[in-house]
């Protein structure tokens, strides 16, 4: 097969309204894929690709201009670089394109063609849309957040995983592929709305669906995925580590507790018994605790057990499986995950094998 070192977005001239989150994640990953993005940076940063003095990695694989968009000379030059551009991101709150003479209507009537890209916590409209917000907020707002904690504690942030990157960040790279696709059908660009507090919602698709047909519980802590079931869990190891036990299906979990030497113990014959969860989560905690994090990995993690171990952000890049498949990469004098996913015709331009220090 043919390899288009280019990228699968060769082509793709984006333009992108410097800002912070997800409207530069959604940058980063069509420049990883080959788009060419121009950065649009206010003059007073030009040449400042860091966040409080470090490197950015949201930032990578960036051409970047300074202009001043409030002055005459600046607009006129951004307007020319959209006429020539695909896409068009802005993270700015509703209206703030609009005052710069910038709005869909100005840039749609110069190049029909434009995707606009509108990244915004609460959306385009709506009572919240004006107002300030951060991921959680959005998040809370969405329903997503009461999912995530211990059962009988509060709340707990999945860092900004779930609103910035999730239901931000990528749901805006999809909707701009998605409508550059429909302008290059129907000659006509579009506007793309993509609220975080929209797109938290959506990720949360599956459990919504659960809760619906009653197979999911308001309380935290109490569901086959949020911590309530033994065999979907974490648990601390003798050396003050965490493994991770995944053994969901039947199959998988006569693996682990074969391999825990457990299978002929009528405690834990009962996979799907909710009531006997809380009497096995305590059973297995204990047990865990006998073993260092890695003895237990060497026992089952070459297994169908579905158990990996917890590592940090300084071990993931040396895992002997994610050195094989080039999950990290040094770049910028920083180790940051490579991009994904993979293309077999029109690899990542910029996909490098790991370099470890």
């Amino acid at each position: 097969m043919a390899n288009h070192s280019g990228g699968a977005l060769a082509g793709l001239t984006v333009i992108e309204l410097a800002g912070i989150g997800p409207a530069p994640f959604a940058g980063m990953m069509l420049a990883d894929h080959g788009a060419r993005v121009i950065r649009i940076d206010a003059p007073a940063r030009a040449g400042q690709l860091d966040i409080n003095g470090s490197v950015d990695v949201l930032a990578r694989g960036r051409e970047h201009l300074a202009l001043d968009l409030k002055s005459d000379a600046g607009h006129a030059r951004m307007m020319e670089l959209l006429r020539g551009a695909d896409v068009l991101i802005e993270g700015f709150r509703p209206g703030v394109l609009e005052r710069l003479g910038l709005g869909p209507d100005v840039l749609l009537a110069a190049n029909p063609r434009l995707v606009i890209g509108r990244m915004t916590g609460w959306g385009q409209d709506g009572p919240k849309a004006r107002l300030a917000g951060h991921d959680i907020d959005y998040i809370a707002l969405s329903g997503a957040l009461s999912t995530y904690g211990s059962a009988g504690g509060k709340p707990i942030m999945p860092t900004n995983a779930v609103g910035d990157f999730g239901g931000g960040g990528m749901m805006l790279a999809f909707g701009m592929l998605a409508a550059v696709l429909s302008a290059r059908t129907t000659g006509m660009g579009q506007v793309v709305d993509c609220a975080m507090v929209d797109g938290a919602a959506l990720v949360s698709a599956m459990t919504y669906g659960l809760f619906g047909n009653g197979l999911w519980q308001e309380q935290r802590g109490s569901n086959l995925l949020d911590g309530g079931a033994p065999h979907y869990n974490t648990y601390e190891t003798a050396d003050g580590r965490y493994i991770a036990v995944g053994a969901l299906e039947l199959p998988f979990y006569n693996a682990l507790i074969a391999r825990l030497g457990l299978a002929d113990d009528a405690d834990f014959a009962g996979q799907a018994e909710a009531a006997d969860w809380p009497a096995m989560r305590e059973k297995w905690a204990a047990l865990f605790l006998t073993k260092t994090r890695d003895e237990w990995c060497a026992l089952l993690e070459d297994s169908d057990a579905c158990v990996a171990p917890v590592l940090g952000l300084s071990e993931a890049p040396l895992h002997p499986h994610n050195l094989a498949r080039g999950t990290f990469m040094l770049r910028d004098g920083i180790i940051q995950p490579a991009p994904a996913p993979r293309f077999s015709a029109t690899p990542a331009p910029v996909m490098a094998a790991p370099v470890l220090a």
